[in-house]
């Protein structure tokens, strides 16, 4: 495996409740990854067919069109959503995490889909807890998808917006020797009464993890453009809290530093950073959370790792 190679972060906007459009966004992205040789690229929450910013800026029970719309416009994991995506990625050998809305029977689960450099998709995480509103659309995830992958860059693992809140999620993928980390965040700092709050939140997490767990984080944000705030306001009327703009992709390093400085604002582009996996072993020398940092005499973690279903089928046995 190359200890040394380019990872980016995805500053960029959907084309909100247009599946196909986004998708093909998605492909010329990872084309433009491919072209400045990353080896990892990191998408921002839900970018699939867009974050669903309405749902905190109107009643929920004017939002059941929307609902309907957005799920329809879900991606469907065990279908030919991704295929033009999968295949773009094994043509340019590019590994991507990429967020999605995914639609799996009846229910919407915010992910995060890995795919790697020969067009496999080799897991999906999703979000365990939908952060406030978000409960209305969202189902939880369950630990059966808390994982770190081996991608072929190295293990990879990555937490969806308030998950990283959740400090015990962050200490289960450090426990399982995450060394690249996809943080995967909308924006909400052109949201009223949020200005002043968000972009230092997201800046602290990041930093956090990225020294606690040793690893690296890529941070990846959608600006929030006029288009769609356009499409929100068609569906469900004129609304003055959320504003176009905002948004910060950043890259950090395991000091957590930044080694990729924030971009931040409605200007798209591939945040770009050669990073080099040996830095890890040094830091780990200090902390190694998951080794004698961790007190395991003291100190444990216990993750149920079941896939959770509402059927259990039972066969009785014959006397």
């Amino acid at each position: 495996m190359t200890r040394t190679f380019k990872v980016a972060a995805a500053h960029a906007s959907p084309i909100l409740m247009d599946k196909q459009a986004t998708i093909a966004k998605v492909c010329d992205l990872v084309v433009e990854a491919g072209r400045l040789d990353v080896r990892l690229l990191a998408f921002p929450e839900t970018f699939v067919p867009g974050y669903p910013y309405w749902l905190g800026l109107y009643a929920p029970i004017h939002q059941m069109q929307a609902m309907a719309a957005y799920a329809k416009e879900s991606v469907v994991l065990d279908g030919p959503d991704l295929d033009t995506v999968k295949t773009v990625c094994k043509a340019h050998k590019v590994n991507i995490v990429l967020g999605i809305s995914e639609r799996a029977g009846g229910t919407l689960y915010n992910a995060q889909v890995y795919i790697d450099e020969t067009g496999a998709i080799i897991g999906n995480h999703r979000k365990l807890q939908p952060t406030m509103s978000e409960r209305t659309l969202w189902g939880q995830g369950d630990g059966s998808t808390l994982k770190v992958f081996d991608m072929p860059v190295g293990k990879v693992g990555g937490l969806i917006c308030g998950e990283h809140s959740m400090n015990l999620a962050r200490h289960a993928l450090i426990l399982q020797g995450e060394q690249i980390h996809c943080s995967a965040w909308p924006t909400f700092a052109t949201m009223k009464g949020r200005e002043a709050w968000f972009d230092p939140h997201v800046e602290a997490l990041s930093m956090v993890h990225a020294y606690t767990a040793g690893c690296f984080v890529i941070v990846a944000q959608d600006p929030i453009t006029q288009g769609n705030l356009d499409r929100i306001e068609q569906m469900l009327g004129h609304q003055d809290i959320l504003k176009a703009g905002g948004a910060r992709s950043a890259i950090y390093g395991p000091r957590e530093n930044h080694v990729v400085p924030p971009h931040k604002g409605p200007e798209e582009k591939l945040l770009v950073a050669e990073i080099d996996l040996d830095h890890i072993a040094a830091i780990k020398l200090q902390h190694d959370s998951a080794g004698h940092y961790a007190r395991a005499d003291v100190l444990r973690l216990v993750i149920d790792t079941e896939a959770k279903t509402p059927l259990i089928e039972v066969r009785g046995q014959r006397n």
